[in-house]
């Protein structure tokens, strides 16, 4: 990370390094229900002053003990919770392994938390927390309820709420049969977030001269 690219990424989101978060869980109620898979995106600015991704994280999570599947959420995300080649780790590993780099990322460009960005970013951050909280994790970085919520983003910024939508309207390519892995619209969200910050600014939004 240059000096440059430190100084804006601090200046732009005041002092937060947003990473995007995607999770794929067993139900919608974070404290019951079990965490499946999560993904992360960190992003930067380019030499040319342009957010970029830059870094992919991605784990398929162990159900914590005692964790609610509803039938209906692994029919929509086609997860087989108990299939040994998903490879899965515990909550306690996805999150401590996926925190180390944001950590090392957020140090980097001299912010003082991470902030999340989803598309409904309430759920991502209810489970990712919930999940933190039942592991014990005391060096979290991210903020504790501040998120950034792609969803509001786009319905300002192109008129769309759903994220194939808003991507196909930003011209960002989206294949729907890949769509509810956690690490394909993590990838995506990343894209769609980093274009409508790029599109402010060729706005001529920020900064303000």
């Amino acid at each position: 990370m240059s000096d440059s690219s430190e100084s804006l990424m601090k200046q732009r989101f005041r002092g937060y390094l947003p990473v995007v978060i995607d999770v794929e869980t067993g139900g919608f109620n974070s404290q019951q229900d079990a965490l499946l898979e999560i993904a992360a995106v960190i992003v930067n600015f380019d030499d040319d002053g342009l957010l970029k991704p830059v870094q992919s994280l991605h784990y398929h999570v162990e159900p914590f003990s005692g964790a609610n599947i509803e039938q209906a959420a692994i029919d929509f995300n086609g997860i087989d919770p108990d299939s040994p080649l998903r490879g899965a780790v515990s909550e306690d590993v996805a999150l401590k392994e996926m925190f180390k780099p944001i950590r090392k990322a957020q140090k980097a460009a001299g912010c003082q938390r991470s902030v999340l960005v989803g598309h409904n970013a309430n759920f991502d951050h209810s489970f990712m927390m919930a999940a933190a909280e039942r592991s014990g994790i005391k060096r979290n970085p991210f903020h504790p309820f501040v998120s950034f919520d792609t969803t509001s983003l786009a319905a300002l910024t192109l008129g769309q709420t759903v994220l194939i939508k808003a991507c196909q309207a930003a011209g960002i390519e989206f294949d729907q049969k890949q769509a509810h892995s956690a690490l394909y619209d993590t990838e995506r969200t990343a894209e769609l977030f980093c274009w409508m910050v790029n599109e402010w600014k060729t706005l001529g939004g920020w900064p303000r001269t």
